[in-house]
């Protein structure tokens, strides 16, 4: 099972989300990747972020556990789970050119606006709402379509 770490950072003096658009769907995510043979989570969501941004996040926390699932049919073909963690406080200058996309600084209120995965929708709304930790598994077609989704807690109203 593929394992992914990925970090939302939120400005809160600017009140703006640092998101990535990523160029294949032209979808927005939180910057994060694969994590590395030995890796521990943090590490991994610390070094995936200053890749993709030239950031380094400081003190991130985790916020959230997820197992995706992509479904054909009836049948399971891929599988991984993804470690969400968060932070407001960075150091570093923000890359001209990322690797793995466009990089924005996003206003707060436009966050769940942008176009993104159903299910990245649901958790990016419970983290940037709730200091709360969200546990929760995503089903999805092999075209991401949206097939189930449960979160626990679910996401705060």
């Amino acid at each position: 099972m593929q394992r992914v770490t990925n970090c939302i950072l939120e400005d809160k003096e600017k009140g703006q989300v640092l998101m990535l658009k990523k160029p294949r769907r032209g979808w927005y995510v939180a910057p994060g990747g694969k994590m590395e043979s030995g890796e521990y989570v943090k590490q991994s969501a610390s070094r995936e972020f200053f890749e993709e941004t030239g950031l380094t996040v400081n003190n991130p926390e985790l916020r959230g556990v997820f197992t995706f699932v992509m479904k054909e049919g009836k049948d399971v073909v891929q599988e991984w789970m993804m470690f969400t963690f968060y932070a407001d406080q960075y150091s570093g200058d923000l890359l001209e050119e990322s690797p793995e996309g466009e990089l924005e600084w996003v206003p707060f209120h436009e966050v769940l606006k942008k176009p993104m995965a159903e299910g990245d929708r649901k958790y990016f709304e419970h983290i940037l709402k709730s200091d709360d930790q969200v546990y929760g598994t995503f089903m999805y077609t092999t075209d991401f379509q949206l097939i189930d989704v449960v979160l626990d807690p679910a996401s705060p109203s």
